[in-house]
């Protein structure tokens, strides 16, 4: 009687990609992606030594996992961004190509910060893509969730970027959130601008935070409260860049401008308006 064997990874990745194909246009990297997760190695490792190996034990349960719209981040515990590798956890939005435009603009426009705040914090992948590259800059990362704090710390070691950036807990909808913390060269903030009742892939709406997504009916509350607390926390020649949603450009620039901001745009690769840019 022949033993059963399990089937070389490069087979175990194409019927993978087959069985998500009906829930990620990326079937195929998905699975490449965690495959590599399970031998610990990066995905081009992946494809050059171990295409030939036998599946490893616990494949078929993490593609079940993708199956059922779980993103690939929270699966494997990682995300990529701006050339920097970052834990993410459910507590944390997962960190997008997207907004990467505004730390190239934070990098253009602020070369010379001394202190950086980023709001909303979250993994910490902002705050943490500038500090890496700003190796004079300290910065300050803020978040009303704990659990998100302690992700971003986690990230700030991890990356060797400790006492560079430190995190702590705040909320800029309570009294006195602010007070202590001085002022900034440069703020970033990548705030909840989702609508309410947006339809969202389920990968999305069944796993990232809600707190970190939605704000109101028109996704505009965080930035009606926050954009008129800005200028107290900003040095005479500071920068403040928001990250903003696709069709928001109007509303929030119309907000920034009435608090008395002057206001630019920054577009993302697809063309639209995502980094706003306020002095």
């Amino acid at each position: 009687m022949a033993l059963f064997q399990s089937p070389l990874v490069g087979e175990a990745i194409r019927a993978a990609a087959e069985r998500l194909a009906p829930v990620s246009d990326t079937g195929r990297l998905d699975a490449e992606l965690l495959m590599a997760h399970l031998f610990g190695v990066t995905r081009s490792e992946l494809l050059l030594r171990h295409m030939r190996d036998p599946e490893p034990p616990g494949f078929a349960a993490l593609v079940e996992r993708r199956a059922g719209h779980e993103p690939v981040a929270y699966i494997t515990g990682r995300q990529d961004f701006y050339g920097l590798p970052f834990i993410v956890t459910p507590a944390t939005l997962i960190p997008r190509g997207d907004s990467e435009t505004l730390v190239e603009a934070a990098l253009e426009l602020k070369p010379d910060a001394a202190r950086v705040l980023d709001l909303g914090t979250g993994s910490g992948a902002l705050l943490l893509a500038v500090l890496a590259s700003l190796r004079e800059a300290r910065g300050v990362g803020i978040d009303r969730s704990s659990e998100a704090v302690a992700v971003a710390q986690r990230n700030a070691e991890q990356l060797g970027l400790r006492p560079q950036g430190i995190f702590r807990e705040g909320d800029w909808h309570a009294s006195g959130w602010a007070n202590d913390l001085g002022t900034f060269d440069l703020i970033l903030c990548n705030p909840p601008y989702v609508e309410a009742e947006a339809v969202l892939d389920p990968q999305v709406r069944d796993f990232e935070p809600a707190s970190a997504l939605f704000a109101g009916p028109e996704g505009l509350d965080d930035y009606r409260v926050l954009i008129p607390q800005l200028r107290a926390l900003m040095n005479p020649q500071a920068v403040a860049i928001l990250e903003i949603g696709a069709q928001q450009a109007g509303p929030v620039g119309d907000l920034a401008a009435a608090a008395g901001f002057a206001v630019a745009f920054r577009r993302d690769l697809a063309g639209r308006p995502r980094a706003l840019i306020l002095t």
